[in-house]
């Protein structure tokens, strides 16, 4: 989403979790654009409901969902993706509330996003499909550090690294696994991109993530970095359903 602002915030994951606790859902991030808004009832309005609606409509069934509605000046491009361990009807929940907040957040921007631990969504006026979009993002880190950083980030490299492969080719790009390391228990690894991109594409969104990942979270318990194409995420507590890494 090339017309959002980039942006690359610190932002802990145990508090948000525990304002989750507390809240219910609530949402992790979310971006407005400021290069173009629009006015109440005018036809781009009319078209983003429309494209919502669609949203709405089609996400849950798959886990994905993407549309566009009416033509230039006033087209509107949207996507919305579910975690793919969620049910359909926590998905449709999700995507239906993740409107509800943009609504409220970015009332006239042309352009948001927005994330929650469920769901993803994003619209702009600017075609959105089959881009990779490494300009919105955002990371989550855990604080508490392991007790041999060097051993754990080598460790935590590759498990990434092979856990991108297989998500990338998967045909819903997404990838759960557990591992046993030696200087932990285990370690646990969720990743997706959204379906709209192809597979080298959803690679390449991963590959840089895990840099990122690694960067901003050196030998820390658990990191994050969740992006407008892809996500990642590792801790040291299963937080989905897992397969074991043998025949990885």
């Amino acid at each position: 989403m090339s017309s959002l602002h980039f942006t690359f915030s610190i932002y802990l994951l145990t508090f948000a979790l525990f304002l989750q606790t507390i809240f219910g859902d609530i949402p992790l991030y979310n971006i407005c654009s400021s290069s173009e808004n629009f006015t109440s009832n005018d036809q781009y309005e009319s078209n983003l409901r429309k494209l919502l609606g669609n949203l709405n409509y089609q996400t849950p069934s798959l886990g994905f969902g993407l549309s566009s509605v009416g033509s230039n000046p006033y087209q509107t491009y949207g996507l919305a993706l579910c975690r793919d361990d969620v049910d359909a009807t926590a998905c449709k929940t999700c995507v239906n509330e993740a409107s509800n907040e943009l609504h409220k957040r970015c009332p006239y921007n042309k352009g948001a996003i927005i994330w929650y631990d469920d769901c993803l969504l994003k619209y702009l006026n600017t075609d959105i499909f089959h881009r990779n979009d490494n300009q919105n993002k955002f990371f989550m880190p855990i604080v508490k550090k392991v007790s041999d950083p060097t051993t754990f980030n080598n460790q935590t490299k590759e498990f990434l690294n092979k856990l991108a492969k297989e998500a990338s080719i998967s045909p819903k790009l997404y990838g759960v696994r557990e591992l046993e390391i030696c200087v932990l228990n285990k370690l646990y690894g969720l990743i997706q991109c959204t379906r709209d991109l192809s597979n080298s594409e959803c690679l390449t969104c991963l590959d840089t993530a895990i840099d990122e990942l690694l960067l901003y979270s050196n030998g820390k318990e658990g990191g994050r970095v969740v992006g407008g194409s892809c996500n990642i995420r590792y801790e040291i507590y299963p937080f989905v359903m897992y397969k074991s890494l043998q025949g990885f």
